[in-house]
């Protein structure tokens, strides 16, 4: 006869190996995913004018929601998100259009981003964590209800000395439990890069809620301009130690202000090698909005090196 308490013990070692060698975010994989902000700079782009490879997973991030009282009132900030983008052109009715004739699309919100009113800073400053996240609770899920959305992206670049990291963490990691415990979200990303000050931010954020988080949309167009593709695949290396076990996203910028690697210095050939080494998780492009003066020319071919 077998000694159940023997197969209890065995049964609770495999258990503790699994755990000791398997983290809890699950391992990456080489995946087709497409990201594209848009919306954020009104210049008259609309979710047709950019070319959608039906093979991919595309993902539209409208830029930006933000919760400003009103685009005057900086501070404190509520959690009452408004709607920023241009909804001239993205509207909830534009959508459904979109993700109707194209079944691979779906469409995210971004909070924050970088200025207003033509540069003033959008300020990460809550007065109170449980106030923040009923009104961000509230006010997002209208949104996403209205617009008829999938996902959030989190892309807060400016934060008051006044508001800690713990604070930023628990604003973010309770928003989004209850936007994926209520099938509010799909998904969910978040939009970090290379500055001490961001990184401990979002790094708390990451610890405590990484779960929750499916995309690390990190801005590799915020290092110097003139990156070199071995430059790159040390940034790359450095974040997805930092990112451990993410789906860590590669990018570029497509306006004259971003750094980082471009296409025309071999982020292409970055992008294949990290193909052959299974780390390419996917690719997003800030933004839209800057690649309609080249007729979305990298867009097609970012597209096309995923799904080849």
């Amino acid at each position: 006869m077998v000694d159940s308490s023997k197969i209890i013990i065995m049964l609770i070692l495999i258990l503790k190996i699994n755990v000791f060698f398997f983290p809890r975010w699950a391992a990456a994989t080489n995946q087709k995913v497409f990201r594209e902000y848009i919306g954020a700079e009104d210049k008259n782009v609309s979710f047709w004018d950019i070319p959608i490879n039906p093979e991919t997973d595309f993902h539209f991030i409208l830029s930006f929601a933000i919760d400003y009282t009103n685009s005057l009132i900086a501070y404190p900030t509520n959690g009452n998100f408004r709607v920023y983008w241009d909804e001239q052109n993205l509207n909830p009715s534009h959508v459904s259009s979109i993700k109707s004739k194209h079944p691979n699309v779906k469409v995210a919100l971004s909070l924050g981003g970088d200025t207003i009113n033509d540069g003033q800073f959008v300020y990460f400053n809550p007065t109170s964590i449980t106030s923040w996240v009923e009104n961000a609770i509230y006010s997002i899920s209208s949104i996403v209800k209205e617009y008829h959305l999938d996902g959030i992206d989190i892309d807060y670049e400016h934060f008051m000395s006044s508001t800690d990291p713990n604070t930023f963490a628990e604003c973010i990691g309770q928003l989004l439990v209850h936007l994926k415990q209520h099938d509010i979200i799909s998904f969910a990303s978040i939009a970090p890069y290379q500055d001490d000050t961001i990184q401990e931010y979002y790094g708390t954020l990451w610890r405590r809620y990484g779960d929750l988080i499916d995309y690390v949309n990190f801005q590799f167009y915020a290092y110097e301009k003139g990156t070199n593709v071995s430059q790159f695949m040390t940034y790359f290396e450095t974040q997805s130690k930092i990112y451990q076990g993410s789906n860590l996203l590669v990018s570029f910028g497509t306006d004259d202000d971003s750094g980082g690697l471009k296409p025309e210095n071999g982020f292409f050939v970055a992008c294949n090698m990290l193909k052959n080494q299974g780390k390419l998780h996917g690719i997003f492009i800030w933004s839209a909005d800057d690649s309609k003066k080249d007729c979305f020319r990298y867009e097609e071919q970012a597209q096309i090196l995923l799904v080849n």
